[in-house]
């Protein structure tokens, strides 16, 4: 289902499901879950463009660079305010993802050169820049000083009503999380533990 505007409305709201994955903790248009991992926005940069290193939008080697967004996100405001919009490339948010696909389309234009860095959600850029050819270079954009919070917790999203369920949902993933940070770490997605450190399969389970 396209996530335009009255995305849960039309699907939970409306029984046409029963859970909402990928829901950010803290967001009051439903009940969420417990978290079943952390992440943040990152910056996606070509291998050997000498921005590898860069961890901040505040990075003064940002200055002069086309960086594709996407309108309407959080770092978007973090790219105003570190006074890098004038040469930067907006991609559209609001579009029918069955379709069409902003992070798609930004990774390629980035592989080609068409611009030199792209800011993009972690689970999108980490898994578009694996596929990549050849692969790019993912940070999660964790040390931003100026601008919205670009970290998250992510658990699923359930009616208010439905409290049975979402016990069930946050025992399996208690039960589960060892084989689902083992598929989120497979499909590329920068896992942060709550210090901000990158965690992958061996330091998974002691993050939790």
């Amino acid at each position: 289902f396209p996530q335009a505007t009255g995305f849960v409305r039309m699907t939970l709201g409306a029984h046409r499901c029963d859970v909402i994955m990928g829901f950010p903790q803290g967001d009051d248009v439903a009940q969420g879950t417990n978290p079943y991992y952390r992440t943040s926005y990152a910056l996606v940069t070509r291998n050997g463009s000498g921005l590898e290193d860069v961890a901040t939008l505040e990075d003064s080697r940002l200055k002069d660079k086309r960086i594709g967004i996407v309108a309407g996100t959080p770092p978007a405001t973090n790219m105003a305010v570190a006074g890098l919009m004038a040469k930067a490339r907006p991609y559209p948010l609001m579009i029918d993802t069955r379709i069409d696909s902003s992070a798609s389309t930004m990774i390629k234009d980035l592989a080609a050169g068409d611009t030199d860095a792209a800011v993009l959600w972690g689970p999108m850029a980490g898994f578009y820049a694996k596929s990549a050819e050849p692969p790019l270079h993912v940070t999660p954009l964790v040390k931003e000083t100026m601008g919205p919070r670009l970290v998250y917790r992510i658990g699923m999203g359930v009616r208010s009503a439905d409290q049975n369920w979402k016990r069930l949902l946050n025992r399996l993933i208690q039960e589960n999380q060892p084989a689902i940070d083992k598929v989120l770490l497979d499909f590329g997605v920068p896992l942060l533990d709550e210090g901000n450190r990158p965690i992958g399969l061996d330091t998974a389970a002691k993050s939790r």
